[in-house]
């Protein structure tokens, strides 16, 4: 049994189900990442997970003991929310040590702890501050000293990083990133930002409509996506429709083009099927394991500083492709013949 075991999860709101048979393990010391768009069922499993929300079915289990019915307080869990909850009227250290203080230790151990917590968020010498005297992301950093001064067994993180600017965000993330892994904490954090998601996690959650719809490592969520939800959310990506013409051996047409995807398909021959390709893997000209070639022409042209993104139309549809730019070479005219590459097993065959 995993460390965090969510058994069958389910929750409603009246008659709507906004959770729905939602399992999932994750090991101690973990860095999990629920992603999707908002109204996803994210924040919902989080809650539940924290004591927040009671379940309507299902069960949750920490270290082999079952919290699915057990008060927030009794859990052991450590909370950083979107918009830092720290109290105006105490100083940063006061904030730090609440935790503490309502558990009933001493005052010698809060302040050895609290000294221990601003020296790792990196406010050594801030303790005396209000909230007021910091900036968004220093509140931030209090916000999850003191979720960890208690020393808990999971740690949940409700989009900590939304309110800040994106400059603050990845330098915070970095640290998150580290104090888990110096503490080997057991993590959940809640995101709609996939960039944060990927550069995080050890496995993401993508999260729609109440479902788990596909569970990996970011190299598998990003390079291998299971739906076509996933495919769609995670990243920038080409969507082609194509005729299923042998399911047996493999082949399809996209326009008047066969392709051979050299393995077994599902469906029946006339069937219309999606396929999904990354910008990157799409080569301008001939590449060298470039076995599907096809001819079209350039149909528009984005500078994007250190990368051009070009968009070629093949075969009735537009193709996006990434490529680098090089200051001795102009980008492709719009309107140009050109001919573009891709590999066959960078050609994902999409679920509905």
């Amino acid at each position: 049994m995993a460390f965090l075991d969510i058994h069958h999860l389910e929750k409603s709101f009246g008659a709507a189900r906004v959770v729905k048979d939602f399992n999932l393990g994750i090991e101690k010391g973990e860095f999990v990442s629920f992603l999707g768009p908002s109204g996803c069922g994210k924040t919902t499993v989080l809650r539940m997970v924290g004591g927040f929300e009671t379940p309507t079915s299902g069960s949750i289990r920490i270290d082999g003991r079952d919290v699915t019915r057990i008060a927030a307080n009794r859990r052991n869990i450590g909370m950083v929310f979107q918009a830092y909850a720290l109290f105006p009227n105490l100083t940063v250290a006061d904030n730090i040590g609440f935790g503490l203080k309502v558990a009933g230790e001493g005052k010698a151990a809060i302040r050895t702890r609290v000294a221990e917590m601003l020296e790792l968020i990196g406010l050594p010498q801030l303790g005396g501050r209000y909230p007021f005297q910091l900036s968004g992301g220093q509140q931030q950093r209090v916000a999850l000293g003191r979720a960890l001064a208690v020393r808990p067994q999971v740690l949940l993180l409700d989009e900590p990083l939304s309110a800040l600017d994106a400059k603050i965000r990845v330098s915070l993330r970095e640290e998150i990133r580290r104090i888990q892994r110096d503490l080997g904490i057991t993590t959940i954090f809640v995101t709609h930002d996939q960039e944060e998601a990927l550069s995080m996690s050890d496995r993401v959650v993508v999260m729609h409509q109440g479902v788990a719809d596909q569970v990996g490592t970011p190299f598998e969520i990003y390079n291998r996506p299971t739906t076509r939800f996933v495919a769609e959310f995670v990243g920038t990506l080409n969507l082609i429709d194509a005729e299923l013409t042998d399911a047996a051996a493999g082949r399809i047409r996209l326009g008047d083009v066969p392709v051979a995807l050299n393995r077994t398909l599902a469906g029946r021959s006339g069937d219309r099927i999606s396929l999904a390709l990354r910008p990157e893997t799409v080569a301008l000209g001939r590449k060298e394991d470039g076995n599907v070639v096809l001819s079209g022409h350039i149909a528009e042209v984005h500078f994007l500083g250190s990368v051009i993104r070009v968009r070629v139309a093949v075969a009735g549809q537009l193709l996006s492709l990434d490529t680098f730019n090089q200051p001795d070479r102009p980008p492709p005219a719009i309107g140009a013949p050109v001919e573009v590459s891709v590999s066959d097993r960078d050609l994902l065959v999409l679920a509905a």
